[in-house]
């Protein structure tokens, strides 16, 4: 050992530590070979042993609690639900003890979803055996179906007619709306593809559905109040993008420019779209109105699917519900889907129209009417002469999204979004630009002619005049209508809304409703009108998407899809026509209201539509004989009646204005 041992003395000489060489290393692998290797293993092993046993006894209760709640998922599901409903339940009874006016939409929803699920239940656990019951009755009423069934029409067309009667005598202009309507109706049916084989039922349910939707939507105070609510839920809705929007482009940008404005809503529609899907509200949504849709007109479930989807998404959105099925489809079943995409708009592009100021319960209203409408048309222009495979069919499985979460949904929506939001961009930037090449092109035409003023949109308002005028606008409106509607055919509805939002801004700012010889907006019957007749993708540029859409999906049946997209085209452009006629036979004017008691509050600094109209009612009142001032009606014992017709002449011009200088 002495030898080993390290000393001053060889340290000094530099002398190595033998633990350290490679001869101490082989001394020390001797010296522990064999009985170290156990002793390490076994200390090793007794090592990990502990820590495992350690690590069972701390998760002893963790996979306890995991075995339990395996065997008793059901029963703990079936607990959290009933504490989840409870919750709700105190939340809801406090909502409505403390305002029930504002707790109204709640109770309306909650009752909605509480019926559904009542139904679900009673058709899971009682259906069966309530059939069974009713099953003589069905039996009674099969065998007098024959002549009740046409009992119920001349009940119905009986009603109908007395409806129009006592409807129409109070306001006559109406009756040109249902004239429109008759002669679009028969208009199609003369481009029936196969007259003899067109399914009346399908057509009749399908225009009665939309007429008792537009009844109810236009004319009842639940409908009225409804979509109304509806709209302004949509338009505050829509406004929650200003949080995205301000934050990336800023403030000034999205006050100020078109782009940042109104194309982020496009992006935040289409978000939340997707998590809906994600979620399979949408699915369920859908798959409810294609219910009612197919057990009432008998048409097959794909093509009601597609039509029914097309009232929240677009063309080529609804197109991939019923991917799987495309290939096995009918003619007459591709043309009711195409039909549906030229009859609606989607959901998207709807939230940039109601940014414009279009009536967002307007577009809803149309988007929901036209849908058994479109189905009924496209059974009328191109009935079905094949056998469907779907005929029958009781189901067809909607496919869901393979987001794995949803913020991956609201991700894909997002990025889905930009898309959509270039070719709207690039869209607008080139039909824009085409149509002032096509009007400076026809000004030069003009002008060799001595034609002043010559443009698409004059030609379009006299070529279009008369399909106007049976739409229901007034002869005056006539022309700016049929320009709107030209635009919607050849270039896109993008750029119609967009002209229609201004004519609307300038009735309500309460500009004149002339200057000089041109109109500078159309009343709120043309307005109503024309948001109907406008709400459709039925124009020239979408037969490109529609086509290669269809292509990418089904590229074996192209050709049965070209040539078929003409007459869809034109069946789309007659729906919302038909939309249009039915909005002007059931729209009520707007009271103005008591004028002399608006003018006596009225601040004159700035002009409204109400005030545009009650100075329009004293001018009217108003009598100028050999200089001397004088009022009729309501304006007779009026102290102030020079006075408000004096304000009123500040803003407009009138032969009474001269007696007041």
């Amino acid at each position: 050992m002495e030898q080993d041992q390290i000393t001053l003395d060889s340290l000094e000489k530099g002398a190595d530590n033998p633990a350290f060489t490679s001869m101490g290393e082989e001394r020390l692998n001797e010296e522990c070979d064999g009985p170290c290797d156990e002793r390490k293993e076994e200390r090793r092993g007794k090592g990990k042993g502990r820590l495992s046993s350690y690590c069972r006894k701390a998760l002893q209760p963790a996979s306890k609690a995991k075995g339990f709640c395996k065997v008793h998922a059901k029963v703990l599901r079936r607990v959290v639900l009933g504490l989840l409903i409870v919750a709700y339940l105190c939340y809801f009874i406090v909502a409505c003890w403390l305002n029930f006016q504002r707790a109204l939409a709640l109770v309306v929803m909650t009752a909605v979803v509480f019926f559904f699920i009542c139904w679900s239940l009673f058709k899971k656990h009682c259906g069966a055996k309530v059939l069974l019951l009713l099953s003589p009755v069905w039996k009674c009423f099969k065998k007098s179906w024959p002549w009740l069934k046409w009992l119920l029409w001349v009940a119905i067309l009986g009603g109908l007619i007395t409806w129009l009667v006592l409807d129409t005598s109070r306001n006559p202009e109406q009756l040109i709306s249902l004239a429109g309507f008759c002669f679009l109706v028969l208009f199609l049916f003369a481009c029936s593809k196969h007259h003899g084989a067109v399914s009346w039922r399908a057509v009749f349910w399908g225009l009665s559905l939309q007429f008792l939707f537009g009844l109810f939507i236009l004319r009842t105070s639940p409908g009225i109040q409804a979509f109304q609510w509806l709209g302004d839920q949509i338009q505050f809705f829509l406004g929650y993008t200003t949080a995205g929007s301000s934050f990336v482009f800023g403030n000034t940008l999205i006050q100020d420019i078109f782009a940042f404005q109104s194309l982020p809503i496009i992006v935040f529609f289409s978000c939340v779209m997707s998590i809906l899907y994600y979620l399979g509200i949408m699915q369920w949504i859908i798959v409810k109105i294609s219910w009612v849709l197919q057990v009432s007109m008998g048409t097959t479930s794909t093509e009601t699917l597609s039509v029914a989807g097309n009232i929240f998404v677009g063309q080529t959105e609804a197109l991939l519900l019923i991917r799987p099925y495309l290939a096995d489809m009918t003619r007459s079943e591709v043309h009711a889907v195409m039909t549906g995409g030229f009859s609606t708009i989607a959901g998207s592009v709807m939230g940039a129209y109601i940014s414009f100021g279009i009536d967002a319960a307007s577009l809803v209203a149309a988007s929901v009417m036209a849908a058994p409408c479109a189905l009924a048309m496209s059974k009328l222009v191109y009935p079905e002469v094949e056998e469907s495979k779907f005929k029958g069919k009781a189901r067809v499985v909607l496919p869901s999204g393979e987001e794995q979460n949803v913020l991956e949904a609201a991700s894909n929506g997002a990025a889905a979004s930009v898309a959509l939001v270039a070719n709207i961009a690039v869209s607008l930037i080139a039909f824009l630009a085409v149509l002032e090449f096509i009007n400076a092109t026809l000004r030069w035409f003009g002008e060799m002619v001595e034609i002043e003023g010559l443009s698409f949109q004059v030609i379009c308002s006299y070529v279009l005049m008369p399909v106007a005028f049976l739409m229901g606008a007034d002869w005056a409106d006539s022309p700016l209508v049929a320009e709107l509607l030209g635009i919607k055919i050849f270039l896109n509805e993008f750029v119609a809304y967009q002209q229609l939002a201004t004519y609307k801004k300038n009735r309500l700012s309460g500009l004149e409703e002339w200057d000089g010889s041109r109109k500078q907006w159309i009343t709120e019957r043309a307005e109503r009108i024309t948001t109907f007749a406008l709400c459709g993708f039925a124009n020239f540029s979408s037969v490109g998407i529609v086509l290669g859409a269809l292509a990418a999906v089904v590229p074996q049946r192209k050709g049965v899809m070209a040539s078929l997209i003409l007459r869809a085209l034109l069946s789309g452009i007659c729906v919302s026509m038909l939309n249009a006629c039915l909005a002007g036979l059931l729209h009520v004017p707007t009271e103005v209201g008591d004028c002399v008691a608006f003018l006596s509050t009225a601040n004159f600094s700035s002009t409204s539509y109400t005030m545009y109209m009650c100075c329009k009612e004293l001018f009217a009142s108003s009598v100028l004989e050999n200089g001397t001032l004088s009022f009729t009606g309501a304006w007779a014992n009026l102290a102030d009646s020079v006075l408000y017709l004096s304000q009123c002449c500040g803003h407009y011009n009138h032969t009474s204005c001269m007696g007041t200088t």
